[in-house]
């Protein structure tokens, strides 16, 4: 699948974890050029995938957040439509 940023992601069943974590309010992200995903507090074990993600255009800081470090992750479109299509299968 494409995300919006034209990246081709793999959108595994961790990767889709991953989104309904995000979706749940229950992830935050880093702030850094290669953006790290925490769930529930903790880093997540798969750093690439969230890197993916991120870049891919499914994941981004939340709206308004301007901090740096650690800020609230939501959905983009994109990852909104994904949880949608395996929601829907």
């Amino acid at each position: 699948m494409s995300g919006s940023e034209g990246m081709t992601v793999e959108l595994t069943h961790r990767a889709m974890a991953m989104l309904k974590a995000v979706a749940q309010q229950r992830a935050e992200m880093s702030t850094s050029c290669e953006p790290d995903l925490f769930v529930d507090g903790f880093a997540c074990c798969d750093q690439m995938t969230a890197h993916a993600l991120a870049k891919g255009g499914y994941v981004r800081p939340g709206a308004g957040v301007a901090a740096a470090g650690r800020v609230p992750a939501e959905l983009t479109e994109a990852g909104a439509a994904a949880l949608s299509v395996t929601a829907a299968a």
